[in-house]
Parts: structure tokens; C-alpha cells; sequence
């Protein structure tokens, strides 16, 4: 056997066996939401035709229940999006990269972002195509440099020092820019300075902005960067959303906000050359915008306060809300996989080739079973029989469910400590 192909299967197989989606498996398994990916191929189609323009479709979000392969579709749709020259971002939410927290999402995104046909960190791909002849880039720059883009001066000023500077040739200066872009400070003395070294002292007055409005500002400008460097646009995809479920009841505000904003629900968020894909679990409505009533309880809870910042952000914790109750009606729940023998043999094929070793069709079938249980019922099944042929398995297979609206939340915040991560708030 083709000794790459067998590898392959093999890591296909093992990624399986943890549950875990990836390249191997999406190329051997393909996907089975025809739907859904029907409507991202039609995203990804109305914005190469027209990057600069607002997408008429802010996003997906789509649910299913737990082992029902969500993750493994974003994994699918991600190798759609490269295919059509998008850049692309896989964002878990974690303890480590909150959804309520803007900076740490288009950090996360950042670094996880992939380039079509390039191996290294997005964003140097991103510079080295950037062709300062072409329409786009001019188009580009028109717009980074116009008075009512809503952008810090500070954005304008490095494109100008990357471009006139010719800091292409110099990686410290070069790499300085791109880790402001990618979510780190930049401090006006230093940006001064490498003006003042051009020149161009007097050409940009560096404001002052926080780093919230930076954080905000980098989602408007990233994706119209990539733009001007000859992408289709940037696709961020973000798995686990029902992580929200843990948070303190300010911080599910700041998330059910953020989830409107990263869908196109607000206006201020509707950016050209970006779209994302959200996942969440098929329990959170019920358990938690019912259960435990976080439509009640967060919103009056804002706009009792009589502060004018959270009337605001009780009306787009709202949309984001609306955007969950919404996933019923645009049928963007997973379906349930029809033919789970078909599922069974190639997984068995893969098996096969990875361990030389033909599993006996022993197949077996349970509607109560999710997909991932009944593959990892095969594999486990399949590696008794062959480390011991004169075994006879007998596999339970057992669900493990967590209560959403049973999960205890984190305590509030003070304004005091809220204040002080002033990434943690728009």
C-alpha cells in the first residue's frame, strides 16, 4: 500500500477514535449537511463577486446536539472557503478566548487564520501579496485613508510607512506593523518616530484610542486588507457558542451582543469581506433563554439600571438573542445522518487501509445513538477484533449530558474590575 495514503487513513482513524475533526477525516468523510453548505458555497459566491461590498447574508449559525458533527462541518466549510481563495479562521470559545471579549476573538482568529497554499502565519501572506500597483490596493488605500471610515489615524499610518517605508526589506519594522495589526499595541512616539525617519512627521496627527475602539477598528480594516491583497475575503468560523451558558449575566450580554454583531445583526458590524459561521448546541434555547429565562433577567436587568450604555447594550444582547430563536426557523439545525451504513463502510474502509486489516461487517444501528457514538462504538469495536481475534466484543454505548441550565455561573464583576480589561467591553 501507498505508504502517504495509509497515513493518511491512520490519522484519519485516530482523529476519529478522539472525536477530534481535521483534514483527513473532511477528505475522506466529505459532508452530510447538504443545506448548509448550499448556503455557505452561496455566501462565499455573493462575496468574491462583490468584496468591498457589505454581504448581503452576515453569516451562518447553525446548531446541533452534542457528537452531531458540528465541529467537523466547520472543519468541511473551512476547506471550502481556502478552496475559493478565502483566508480562514477556526475560533474555539474557551476560558482563554471568551465570546463577551472582542479583543481576544480577533486575536484567536488571527492566529489561527489559514492562507490558501501557504503554510505560515496568515497575515505575512497578507503582506507579501500586497501589490501596490493593482486597483485594489488603490481602492484600498483610498478607504483606509478617508476622514469617514471611523478608523484610528493609527491605521492609515502604517499602511503609509509599509508601503513608503519600504519596511518589505525590513523585517523589524515589517513584523512591528503586522503584530499591531494582529492585536498588539503600537505607541504614537513609536509610530513618530518612523514617520519622523520618512519625512513625514506632519502627514498623519496619531489620535488617542482605547483598545476597545482598536479592537472594534481591526475587524473593519483586516478583512478589507486581505481584500487589497488579492483574497476573496476573510471567514471567521466559531465552535462551542453554548460556552456562554457559564458566564456572569453581564458577560452573556457582551456575548449575545457580540453574536449580533459577528452575524451582521448590527448595522455598525456589517463589513465588507468579512462573514462568520457560528456553532452552538441544539439545548441552549430551550435550557437557557427558557429555563433560565436570560431574556428576562438580562434585559430588565440593563435597562433598570437607567444608564444609557446599558440600554444600548440590552437592545443588542436582544438581536443576539433573537439570532438563537432564529436558528429553528432558517432550518439551520444539523440534520440527523439518514444513512449511517454508508458512514460505516468508508470509516471501515479507512480502518482497513490504515491497519491493513479488513474489520468484519459487523454493523449495527441505533436512532438513540449521535454519529460520533456510533464511530467510536466501530473503531473500539474493530480494535478489539483485531488485537485479539478470538474475542467477541460486547460495547455499551452510553450519552453523557450536561443541563445547560443547570451550570453555574460565574460571579458579576465590578464596574471597578470591569473597568480595568477594557477588552472585555465595546
Amino acid at each position: 500500500m501507498n505508504s502517504d495514503r495509509q497515513i493518511a487513513c491512520w490519522r484519519a482513524i485516530e482523529a476519529l477514535r478522539s472525536g477530534v475533526p481535521s483534514r483527513d477525516v473532511v477528505r475522506e468523510l466529505g459532508c452530510s449537511q447538504p443545506s448548509i453548505e448550499a448556503r455557505f458555497s452561496q455566501l462565499l459566491n455573493t462575496m468574491s463577486e462583490n468584496p468591498t461590498k457589505e454581504p448581503a447574508n452576515g453569516g451562518i449559525f447553525f446548531a446541533g446536539g452534542f457528537g452531531a458533527g458540528k465541529s467537523h462541518l466547520l472543519e468541511y466549510l473551512q476547506h471550502m472557503a481556502l478552496a475559493n481563495n478565502f483566508i480562514c479562521s477556526r475560533v474555539v470559545i474557551s476560558k482563554e478566548t471568551p465570546l463577551y471579549d472582542a479583543a481576544k476573538v480577533y486575536r484567536a482568529a488571527i492566529q489561527s487564520a489559514r492562507a490558501p497554499g501557504y503554510t505560515g502565519a496568515a497575515m505575512e501572506s497578507v503582506i507579501q501579496k500586497l501589490n501596490y500597483d493593482k486597483p485594489g490596493y488603490a481602492e484600498f488605500y483610498k478607504w483606509v485613508n478617508s476622514p469617514d471610515n471611523g478608523l484610528s489615524t493609527r491605521f492609515p499610518a502604517t499602511v503609509y510607512i509599509l508601503e513608503y517605508g519600504k519596511v518589505k526589506d525590513s523585517p523589524e519594522i515589517a513584523s512591528r506593523i503586522t503584530r499591531f495589526w494582529a492585536g498588539d499595541n503600537i505607541g504614537v512616539a513609536e509610530l513618530r518616530s518612523y514617520l519622523r525617519e520618512m519625512g513625514e512627521a506632519a502627514t498623519y496627527k496619531i489620535d488617542k484610542a482605547s483598545a476597545r475602539e482598536l479592537a472594534m477598528q481591526r475587524y473593519q480594516f483586516t478583512p478589507r486588507l486581505m481584500v487589497a491583497a488579492g483574497y476573496a475575503g476573510w471567514i471567521i468560523l466559531v465552535d462551542e457558542v453554548e460556552l456562554i451558558a457559564r458566564y456572569s449575566l453581564r458577560q452573556r450580554a457582551k456575548s449575545y451582543a457580540q453574536l449580533a454583531r459577528l452575524l451582521g445583526g448590527l448595522e455598525e458590524f456589517r463589513i465588507p469581506g468579512l462573514a462568520c459561521v457560528l456553532a452552538i448546541t441544539t439545548a441552549y434555547e430551550l435550557e437557557v433563554l427558557d429555563d433560565r429565562d436570560d431574556e428576562g433577567k438580562i434585559l430588565g436587568k440593563l435597562r433598570a439600571s437607567g444608564r444609557d450604555e446599558d440600554f444600548l447594550l440590552a437592545s443588542q444582547a436582544e438581536k443576539g438573542m433573537h439570532k438563537i430563536r432564529e436558528i429553528k426557523k432558517n432550518a439551520s439545525i444539523l440534520a440527523t445522518i439518514t444513512d449511517v451504513e454508508e458512514v460505516y463502510n468508508k470509516v471501515r474502509d479507512i480502518y482497513a487501509q490504515a491497519y491493513e486489516w479488513v474489520p468484519p461487517y459487523v454493523y449495527q444501528e441505533d436512532y438513540t445513538w449521535t454519529i460520533r457514538q456510533h464511530i467510536k462504538r466501530w473503531i473500539n469495536d474493530w480494535d478489539l477484533r483485531r488485537l485479539y481475534p478470538d474475542y467477541e466484543p460486547e460495547i455499551e454505548v452510553a450519552g453523557l449530558k450536561e443541563n445547560l441550565s443547570e451550570v453555574p455561573e460565574l460571579e458579576e464583576e465590578s464596574e471597578e474590575e470591569s473597568d480595568k480589561n477594557v477588552s472585555n467591553s465595546w
